[in-house]
């Protein structure tokens, strides 16, 4: 395997010395110039007009529209949800004769987070809730990505003379809540559209400077899974808790104890993640209740690690309730989401190819290596659905370089991503974008 592996990447480096001449990046450089103040105007026009996830109705029109006007086929409202709801897909088809299919990704909906930026152009946007009223923000950078993919969209149909095949477009809805791309897939993507030979995406980074990029073979996002638990006890008066059996203190116990997964079960080399990120129980002071809740999120690299967690999740679960004396009628209930996300894994060759491109357009460099961390993606669902393609995600930088280095100086953070105060730096973080993506994507439908 290593052997076959490095001689793809040989081939890869020859093949790439021979890909678009320096006056075709010099023509893309012109054409970015040319473009890059309507593309900073579209960015600053989604940032203020964010959309919730299954709600991008306005945002979907808008990439729609833009791409009909490019000259691509295009097909909006793709997919369906498992609730029988339709989703706002977007799939646009550029054909350029005989070549692979390339898929390029874009996700489009935004978060529950009220901004707290203070830029001229600020979401002012808040959606009422029935607990209140919650702002809503393009805290992910999603409006980012949507503007490099239509610029990406603009300068491959500009360019045509210097790739051959077939470019798809996805503007895929509900990243945030996970349900888009299977709503897209189940709805017949690749059968209904030109397969996929390569799926392609890019995410912005709050952790690299704009103006550079990174990748990284291999896993790059962690697989989620969502677990609820119910203890069941027995309540009663909070003065003679020896005739209950506490829910909460039980529960408590549990906290603790799902902890050691992590840190006496797992393999250090190998990441993992259980969160407990709520916890309810009781309505009083002197009322010990029945039931305690909580609700956890698990975050693992690979298959076999999110088989042995989960386990483990049940077994310590279970052994504590029996511990503590619960009956077997009353055991507790502990169930795993079924809208689980597997982790992204970068395909290796795949990988390697784009990252030979990247750096051939914007120089080693700007092009770093990357790492892997334990947030999550419904991209990888791309590569589970028939004819299971190769995927890759690269990050691009979006932090001001001055902040940036200013923080390395310092040891400090900028504001990351899902924070009130994430704030990219549109201008070079754009321009690297679609340039990064154009020449990837001109890379893998090379003549």
């Amino acid at each position: 395997m290593k052997t076959r592996l490095s001689c793809s990447i040989g081939t890869l480096t020859i093949l790439l010395a021979m890909g678009i001449p320096a006056a075709a990046q010099d023509d893309l450089d012109q054409r970015i110039d040319s473009n890059i103040n309507d593309w900073v105007g579209t960015y600053k026009h989604l940032h203020e007009h964010p959309e919730l996830s299954t709600e991008e109705k306005e945002t979907s029109a808008l990439v729609a529209a833009q791409l009909k006007k490019i000259g691509y086929e295009v097909t909006d409202q793709f997919g369906k949800y498992d609730s029988g709801n339709p989703a706002y897909g977007v799939v646009a088809v550029l054909r350029n004769g005989p070549g692979p299919t390339v898929y390029v990704r874009t996700d489009m909906d935004a978060l529950p987070v009220t901004e707290n930026t203070g830029l001229p152009y600020a979401s002012k946007v808040r959606e009422k809730r029935p607990n209140g009223e919650v702002g809503v923000m393009h805290a992910c950078g999603h409006d980012l990505h949507m503007t490099v993919f239509l610029g990406t969209a603009k300068m491959m149909a500009e360019t045509k003379e210097h790739w051959s095949g077939t470019l798809v477009l996805i503007g895929q809805p509900a990243e945030e809540t996970v349900g888009g791309a299977a709503a897209m897939l189940h709805a017949g993507l690749y059968r209904k559209f030109p397969r996929p030979d390569y799926v392609i995406a890019l995410h912005d980074s709050s952790v690299l400077p704009a103006g550079t990029v990174a990748w990284h073979a291999g896993p790059m996002l962690a697989g989620a899974d969502s677990v609820d638990i119910t203890i069941r006890g027995y309540g009663g008066h909070g003065a003679a808790p020896y005739v209950t059996k506490d829910p909460i203190v039980i529960a408590s116990e549990l906290v603790m104890a799902l902890q050691t997964i992590v840190s006496r079960e797992s393999d250090p080399l190998v990441p993992t993640v259980v969160t407990v990120g709520s916890f309810h129980a009781g309505t009083k002071h002197n009322i010990i209740p029945d039931e305690a809740h909580l609700q956890l999120t698990v975050r693992t690299m690979t298959p076999a690690q999110r088989e042995k967690v989960l386990a483990a999740i049940k077994r310590i679960t279970n052994g504590i309730a029996e511990a503590a004396g619960i009956p077997p009628g009353r055991a507790p209930i502990i169930e795993v989401a079924t809208d689980n996300v597997p982790a992204t894994i970068n395909d290796p060759v795949l990988t390697q190819r784009v990252a030979l491109a990247l750096e051939k357009s914007l120089g080693k460099e700007n092009v770093w290596p990357g790492q892997p961390i334990m947030a999550s993606e419904d991209f990888s669902l791309f590569t589970l659905e028939d004819p299971k393609p190769p995927i890759t995600m690269f990050w691009l930088g979006a932090v001001d370089p001055l902040k940036w280095k200013e923080a390395q100086e310092k040891g400090t953070r900028v504001p990351g991503l899902h924070s009130s105060e994430f704030a990219p730096l549109p201008e070079p973080a754009i321009r690297t974008g679609v340039k990064a993506m154009t020449s990837a994507a001109t890379d893998l439908l090379r003549k």
